[in-house]
């Protein structure tokens, strides 16, 4: 039995080498093919990093064809795109054309993705350290959907991430580790490239061993992958004792350099540094100068022997665990280990050079298989076909959770936030299924964003009872938050990157999972821009979720400029993905979520903004419900404008008590004065761009809701436009018909003061905007 598991084991092992060359090579010919064949019309680089595609091979060729489950999920370095593309041409999931259109219109993208790509990808990448963390909050997703039953426990997967050691650079990795220790990660494993350089330098050497204190402090297990079989068995050797310490000692970037310059080069070094060591020596010796290289670049990321070992002792439980896999950037390329390698490409000559080492004939480079015999090939193919990638089952469907009828709350004067967690409150005590599945999470402003009501019904999630002690020691507290395995707020420290990371990962539990949440996020608006490369991330890969942004504009006065936000309304407007609103009454606000919960759900949905406010104003009397269509469509007339009315009015949110009281006084002067209420200019914009790009393809497209809408003014109207924000959330419309606008809104930070005080400083109060009307007139 013994002799048959080791027989056994060398045939996986020599399997996996197979693959690991095979993957090199369709990989770089991948990259090749899209720079030095394929037609270029513009003269431009395509690019396509073959340095980084072969530093990974062996470990992808050993974690996509052996270790992995079919409920396993990966996130894949960006640049190691290709790899995974060669991967999936072996399965038979790609396209010999969408290979050779690599990087082109229509073909296999350049980094991993969702939502373009047609070959199975779990997590889209891109920016680096991104797609890295996002496996964390995935694996503690997948935790909250166990805890709920949801998930069975023995079906849970390991959320994966390959990452490049340039990655560990991103502070959103560390921002992560510290919020998997307070949650207790588990079922995930990071497996580090670690070939020790970056775009334009090597490690710092002082980061070795730091890394593994970071990770063990952080909770978890680190394997270090330094050295592979045959340098190991090197060490064993008379003499491989003092192998070993020089290796250990000598600097990254002289490590690459000799990589670089071969055998002759290491053989010199050795001879020269290892004097003093005769039985080294004679070690080295024993090798010519490529066996010499091929030893002394054996390092464990490479050895997929050594891979097969670590990959086989993690799995024996759920811990956290990093993999540090020493690499070499380049491996096996000619400009292995040259500092310059990163987006170095072969020349004809050299990839000619390696085809023809591989035994591969002209002509047969597009071949899965070719170069090997046709017994190795069978064998390899077979190979291939028995992974356990074979048997995962296609992405599935999640079902649609009914979505109720939301009533606004009654009250003559409210806040849009406040009536965000009230409408919440209200909903998680009905007990529908809606609310079962909506989980919610903010980065330490919970309560200051209204979601305290929420989480005093429905509870904080956490794997193990966490009491209330102030509630146990009967000390008064409105926040009565008890924690257990079936609460739905997620508690997050204040880190923005993290939240929007695991809005994705809830906002992706339907497609990675098969079952659906509903996650809502809060966040101060003016922190929005803290995490913006993470919203983007979520909204590229489509995860769905419910943002909710508050306070909003000047809204935080007192605190100062810094608290304050101006550009939002246009991060709203031009964020694929992402439908923003900013409500100005609560009765919207009611109508807009129910809207949201339908369109997070939606075939052709998406993710949804709510811009809110802390500021309580006037509610308006509604005689029926005939504006909402309107308003749900991006805005709607609150005062329709007279047939010879000469201005109108066009705001957002909280500013409306200004904009009424200027409206009344302007009354009797100009008694058709028009009020427009937009409550989505990102709505408004997209259908005008809409409508205008069908104009040029030829395509018939009705009237945009905006055209609609201001075909209601006379063309010779003009236009005041206002919001407590950036004025070209809304100057635009003026475009719409060519008419003459007046702006109104914040384009320069604030600074501290009561709203009287701030709407006055910054032209946002009623007597601004009669003076802007003014304007518009004496401009006739």
């Amino acid at each position: 039995m013994a002799v048959q598991a080791l027989d056994a084991r060398s045939e996986l092992v020599d399997n996996l080498d197979a693959l690991d060359t095979r993957l090199r090579w369709l990989s770089s010919w991948t990259i090749h093919n899209a720079n030095h064949l394929r037609d270029s019309r513009d003269g431009l680089k395509v690019g396509g990093h073959q340095a980084s595609c072969a530093s990974i091979t062996a470990i992808m060729a050993a974690l996509y064809f052996h270790a992995l489950r079919p409920q396993d999920r990966v996130a894949v370095k960006p640049h190691a795109g290709p790899v995974l593309h060669a991967i999936h041409y072996l399965l038979g999931n790609q396209s010999l054309d969408k290979l050779q259109q690599f990087r082109g219109l229509g073909g296999a993208q350049s980094y991993p993705s969702r939502t373009k790509d047609t070959i199975p990808v779990d997590f889209s990448t891109g920016s680096v350290g991104l797609g890295v963390a996002v496996t964390a909050f995935a694996s503690l997703m997948q935790d909250y959907l166990i805890a709920h039953g949801q998930i069975a426990e023995q079906d849970a997967g390991r959320m994966i991430a390959l990452m490049g050691d340039a990655e560990l650079d991103e502070g959103n990795i560390y921002e992560c580790l510290i919020e998997g220790y307070k949650h207790d990660l588990r079922n995930c494993w990071w497996i580090i490239d670690y070939n020790r350089q970056s775009l334009d330098s090597t490690t710092a050497d002082r980061m070795f061993r730091r890394f593994d204190d970071i990770f063990e402090t952080c909770g978890w297990r680190v394997i270090t992958l330094r050295h592979g079989k045959r340098l190991e068995a090197a060490f064993r050797q008379p003499g491989g004792q003092a192998l070993a310490d020089w290796i250990e000692s000598c600097p990254n970037a002289e490590y690459a350099a000799l990589t670089f310059q071969g055998g002759a080069a290491w053989r010199a070094r050795l001879n020269t540094d290892l004097a003093g060591s005769p039985e080294t020596l004679k070690l080295v010796a024993g090798h010519d100068d490529e066996a010499l290289a091929r030893l002394m670049t054996n390092l464990g990321g490479h050895c997929t022997e050594t891979l097969v070992e670590a990959f086989d002792r993690a799995a024996a439980d759920d811990r956290p665990t990093v993999f540090i896999a020493y690499t070499i950037k380049g491996q096996g390329l000619p400009f292995a280990g040259h500092k310059d390698n990163h987006a170095g490409l072969m020349n004809p000559g050299q990839i000619e050079a390696l085809r023809d080492s591989l035994g591969i004939a002209p002509g047969d480079e597009w071949q899965p298989f070719a170069g090997l015999g046709d017994n190795q090939a069978a064998r390899l193919k077979a190979f291939v076909e028995a992974s356990p990638l074979t048997r995962r089952a296609p992405e599935p469907r999640a079902a649609a959770v009914p979505v109720p009828a939301l009533p606004a709350p009654e009250g003559d004067e409210q806040a849009t936030q406040q009536a965000f967690g009230r409408i919440l409150l209200d909903l998680a005590k009905t007990g529908h299924p809606l609310a079962d599945r909506i989980v919610t999470t903010s980065p330490d402003v919970t309560v200051s964003t209204n979601l305290g009501g929420f989480v005093n019904q429905r509870g904080l999630f956490r794997k193990q009872e966490l009491r209330d002690v102030f509630a146990g020691a009967r000390i008064p507290s409105p926040q009565k938050w008890r924690g257990h395995a079936a609460g739905q707020h997620i508690e997050l420290g204040i880190a923005e990157n993290n939240l929007f990371l695991l809005l994705a990962a809830a906002g992706l539990t339907g497609p990675v999972f098969g079952t659906r949440l509903i996650p809502i996020g809060t966040v101060y608006d003016p922190f929005i821009s803290r995490g913006l490369d993470a919203l983007n991330y979520a909204c590229y890969q489509d995860a769905r979720f419910l943002l909710v942004a508050t306070p909003s504009g000047l809204t935080l006065g007192p605190e100062g400029g810094a608290h304050q936000s101006i550009n939002t309304p246009l991060i709203g407007m031009g964020q694929p993905g992402l439908t923003a609103f900013e409500p100005a009454f609560v009765d919207e606000l009611a109508a807009i979520m129910e809207w949201s919960f339908g369109h997070l759900q939606a075939e052709d949905g998406g993710s949804v903004y709510l811009r809110l406010t802390t500021r309580s104003i006037a509610q308006p009397w509604r005689d029926n419900d005939d504006w909402k269509a309107d308003m749900l469509a991006g805005g709607y007339w609150l005062k329709r404008p007279g047939p010879n009315a000469a201005a109108a009015i066009a705001f957002s949110g909280a500013i409306a008590p200004e904009v009424l009281a200027a409206a009344e006084a302007l009354a009797e002067d100009m008694p058709g004065l028009g009020i427009l209420n937009v409550t989505s200019p990102d709505l408004l914009h997209r259908g005008w761009s809409a409508r205008r790009a069908a104009r040029w393809t030829g395509k018939a497209m009705a009237r945009s809701h905006v055209e609609t809408l201001l075909w209601a003014l006379p063309a010779s109207a003009g236009l005041v436009t206002i919001l407590d924000g950036s004025p070209s959330a809304l100057s635009w419309l003026g475009g719409v018909r060519g008419q003459r606008v007046s702006p109104l809104g914040l384009d320069r930070f604030g600074q501290t003061g009561d709203l009287p005080d701030l709407y006055r400083q910054y032209r946002l109060d009623s007597d601004a905007i009669i003076e802007a009307v003014a304007e518009l007139m004496l401009k006739e």
